[in-house]
């Protein structure tokens, strides 16, 4: 397999080409805007739940369910055209560490630490918060800090709420949220009653640190993240749906199970009551360069985790990128080439079919740079890039979170 991985890596230049990875949830309505072919919404049946996000770079399965397939949610890479020869991107960081992701990546994680997502649904979802490391490491997981931002390509239409809330209003006690979850069995806890929202801005972001509770709108988002997923729902009723209380207790320990003191101390209180909270986690994007070939934006920034840039090389225009570090992309307008590969952004996949819009570029491939090509003469070429934290990643005001 070793061999198999470095020839694709080495032929294509540096850069893999990865087979869309479409994931279902058994929670929540699909907002629709995945670019899935309607007939395909139920492909894992419909006991799974509908198909309501598209994973990127990775190389952890998703927490979902004793159904859930060995290998849900990991990428694949193509090693050939049409993507019937393939391997985890998994296996290739496995085998070619840090000639794949660098040095200094794989000293400090060992892996590829993060991946991304499309997160589509109809509806706001319900209040949850993600553990925090030590937390989640009492369950054998990861904590999982994340980030968001709302591409206007992919957003042609709202949903039925799009706002998002964010921690709890600054007077809220911790006595009132721990009474909301003694009632998660006996009524409607409407929790988001002591929470905040904001309405969802196009072509911006936040930040959301592991430990925040959130209840994130309807809009299609852009989300990258650490290597985890791994959560607790507070609240019990959301969008007419109800949920059991074994989404507010599936990652306790065993002993920890209805133990409300307990599942109150996942949350991050400082953060949640931040009274300026928009000033402190909000995240619009900051220009990095803008010149007659491209613009590029930071829209991930300011933690120590994650990090993602979005890049619109400009119509008949060709650019050659240059990057500090291993990243993953995903096209989201506009058709060209991306290194020696054919790219286009889908109008309509089927579930299974190739694509050539998502791609995994080596260390080595991005500090030498990506020469991209955008073959529109009207229309742009737009990018999104996530990948760790770098030397180079923007702080706010309040450092990195």
């Amino acid at each position: 397999m070793k061999d198999k991985i470095l020839e694709t890596l080495q032929s294509n230049g540096g850069i893999f080409r990865l087979i869309p990875v479409f994931v279902p949830r058994r929670f929540g309505k699909p907002g629709k805007r995945l670019r899935l072919h309607p007939d395909d919404a139920y492909a894992y049946g419909t006991k799974r739940g509908a198909v309501k996000e598209r994973w990127f770079s990775s190389v952890i399965r998703c927490m979902n369910g004793e159904d859930a397939k060995e290998d849900e949610g990991l990428s694949y890479v193509a090693a050939n055209e049409d993507g019937s020869e393939r391997f985890t991107l998994k296996e290739a960081v496995d085998e070619l560490k840090d000639k794949l992701i660098g040095k200094e990546l794989y000293q400090k994680f060992g892996t590829w630490p993060m991946y991304s997502k499309f997160f589509d649904y109809e509806d706001a979802l319900f209040h949850h918060l993600h553990l925090g490391f030590e937390d989640a490491a009492r369950v054998g997981r990861l904590g999982k800090p994340e980030s968001y931002f709302f591409p206007i390509q992919y957003n042609n239409y709202p949903g039925n709420c799009p706002y998002t809330y964010f921690g709890f209003d600054p007077d809220t006690t911790p006595e009132q949220v721990k009474e909301r979850l003694r009632d998660f069995e006996e009524r409607d806890n409407r929790i988001t009653e002591l929470s905040r929202a904001y309405r969802v801005e196009l072509e911006s972001g936040w930040y959301t640190p592991a430990g925040v509770i959130h209840a994130p709108g309807s809009y299609l988002t852009y989300e990258p993240q650490w290597n985890s997923d791994v959560n607790s729902v507070y609240e019990n009723v959301a969008s007419g749906e109800v949920y059991p209380k074994s989404f507010l207790n599936e990652n306790c320990p065993a002993d920890k199970a209805d133990d409300i003191d307990y599942i109150f101390s996942l949350l991050d209180w400082e953060k949640n009551v931040e009274p300026n909270y928009k000033k402190r986690f909000s995240r619009p994007p900051i220009v990095i360069c803008d010149n007659e070939q491209y613009t590029e934006k930071w829209i991930a920034y300011g933690n120590n985790y994650i990090a993602a840039k979005q890049l619109t090389i400009k119509p008949g225009q060709t650019a050659v990128i240059r990057d500090d570090t291993a990243y993953g992309c995903i096209l989201v307008q506009g058709y060209g080439k991306f290194g020696d590969y054919k790219c286009s952004t889908p109008s309509l996949l089927r579930f299974g079919q190739m694509s050539e819009d998502e791609y995994f570029v080596s260390y080595d491939r991005a500090s030498k740079g990506v020469k991209i090509e955008n073959h529109s003469s009207y229309e742009p070429l737009v990018i999104l890039k996530h990948f760790p934290t770098t030397k180079d990643t923007p702080k706010n005001e309040y450092g990195d979170e």
